[in-house]
């Protein structure tokens, strides 16, 4: 249902076209793996740089953002939004008086920490999750300015979810940043469910829905982005389950094999 472009240099830097022409390319197709080349020449038209490593929420986000821009009937950008849009509130309050402050913010993904202030490594991914919507106390030089009180006062910001969509994307924040301005890679293992149900991992005051809503926040794996290597180099392939057969296959470059 996208708009075909034209001409031929419109269809060369149409981002919704050439993500169309290779996903037809992976489905029908005879060989055992396509080269996504005029894809990645599209995108480093739009300043996307070829040849490095780049952060696969990031590039995520990039591709979003592009395939939004590019198509032309609205009614196809809601139905794009409705698909992997998060919405969170997040809720700053005075701790010396009643002063609050509410503001929704949308997510293309739940960015999960995988260590808690501490420096200690949280267990599971309900962990991460419940960790992410626990309420955190600015208190010290984190203290905010409190228009009711006149001066800078503790406060406590907490988020709440509103609102998850038809496919949830979870990323974990594997990497730390040292004193040295260094950023490493945290490879600790983390075990997530095959199923996930949000209603069981976060309480009633970490949610801002109606039961309907809520109703929807049951969840089936069905993919996975894996990296190996260090925070400035390695290698992303893509562990999928496939709907038919529930079987899961690795996606890894010129190479797709089932596995276990």
């Amino acid at each position: 249902r996208i708009t075909v472009p034209p001409s031929p240099a419109q269809r060369r830097s149409n981002v919704p076209y050439q993500m169309l022409l290779l996903l037809e390319k992976m489905q029908s197709g005879k060989c055992k793996a396509v080269g996504p080349t005029e894809l990645a020449c599209c995108l480093s038209e739009h300043r996307v740089e070829l040849f490095v490593q780049h952060d696969a929420a990031q590039l995520f986000l990039t591709l979003w953002n592009l395939l939004k821009k590019q198509m032309k009937k609205p009614e196809l950008v809601k139905e794009l939004r409705d698909l992997y849009t998060i919405c969170i509130q997040e809720h700053v309050a005075c701790q010396k008086c009643s002063f609050e402050v509410k503001s929704k913010s949308t997510m293309l993904t739940l960015p999960l920490p995988v260590l808690d202030a501490n420096s200690h490594r949280l267990k599971t991914l309900e962990d991460c999750l419940q960790y992410f919507f626990h309420p955190e106390e600015l208190t010290g030089q984190n203290m905010c300015f409190c228009q009711q009180c006149g001066k800078k006062t503790p406060f406590l910001q907490s988020m709440k979810l509103v609102h998850l969509p038809q496919t949830l994307t979870l990323h974990l924040k594997r990497f730390c940043f040292e004193r040295s301005s260094c950023t490493h890679k945290l490879s600790h293992s983390l075990p997530f469910p095959q199923e996930l149900d949000l209603r069981q991992v976060l309480t009633e005051s970490q949610c801002q829905a109606d039961d309907s809503e809520k109703a929807t926040w049951q969840y089936e794996l069905f993919a996975v982005v894996a990296h190996s290597g260090s925070a400035s180099c390695g290698h992303y392939c893509a562990y999928i389950r496939r709907l038919t057969d529930c079987k899961w296959y690795c996606f890894n470059d010129s190479e797709v094999c089932q596995v276990s």
